[in-house]
């Protein structure tokens, strides 16, 4: 069942959204070459604890960690331990927060230190495809219209879209629905209405499409081993425009 939210509602998920974007910042202040996932994790649960939130992440399904830190050729669900980063790595950080009962969810891929010109690429193309498939998330439109416009602009691009992985809505619950897939044909599936709160998020590889679960049964990567990235926001269906509840702004401002 598609669940509506209030202008109430949507408040409370920009609250959790707020705090959100700042524990993305506080990761992303420590993001260099020498520190380990774990530590990203560490400060992430922190931060959401002492600002009133609830990681949406730790223990859903017997997920044990705050933050899904995905390096290089690990698309999403990756698990925090005791990696070290490196000098040219991306790393993808994934994270939730509930707060006075709603989730919002977000995610960024960091290059760490200097990345190679290709690298780099992806990661603005798979960023602007987030944009692209934002704009289509207006009353009136289908969620096959958001897959459509990201799927075009990844591919012409010479890039591919994971299937296997989508986007959701959201609210008290981490993942309702709609699902919304990162590829499809306009005009089909869910028509969108306003108030309809979406977690759009494109996962672009800079190969193949085709993706292998590893085996600590959480960790999603490339079946060639090539890099992926991965940008999410939180989006509320509006007329005309859609509304961005969740904020890269702390991050970049960094």
């Amino acid at each position: 069942m598609v669940f509506l939210k209030t202008d109430d509602e949507i408040e409370l998920i920009k609250q959790s959204a707020q705090v959100l974007g700042k524990a993305h910042a506080e990761v992303a202040k420590l993001i260099k070459p020498g520190i380990t996932t774990s530590a990203l994790d560490k400060r992430a649960y922190e931060y959401i604890k002492d600002n009133g939130g609830v990681p949406s992440f730790k223990g859903y399904n017997g997920f044990p960690y705050t933050l899904c830190v995905s390096i290089n050729e690990n698309v999403v669900h990756g698990m925090p331990g005791e990696y070290v980063l490196q000098e040219g790595d991306i790393v993808s950080v994934d994270c939730g927060v509930i707060l006075n009962g709603f989730h919002s969810d977000s995610a960024y891929t960091f290059p760490v230190g200097q990345v190679t010109e290709a690298v780099a690429k992806l990661l603005k193309v798979t960023k602007e495809s987030l944009y692209i498939g934002i704009d289509e998330a207006v009353v009136g439109k289908r969620v096959g219209d958001i897959g459509f416009a990201i799927q075009t602009y990844v591919e012409k691009r010479g890039y591919s879209v994971v299937r296997e992985l989508v986007g959701h809505g959201i609210g008290k619950s981490l993942h309702e629905p709609p699902e919304v897939p990162n590829y499809g044909k306009r005009g089909e599936g869910y028509k969108l209405q306003d108030g309809l709160v979406l977690a759009i998020e494109p996962m672009v590889n800079m190969g193949k499409k085709q993706v292998v679960q590893e085996k600590d049964g959480w960790t999603i990567r490339t079946a060639d081993r090539l890099p992926s990235a991965h940008f999410e926001h939180t989006v509320v269906v509006r007329k005309g425009k859609a509304e961005i509840l969740t904020t890269f702004e702390f991050i970049e401002s960094i």
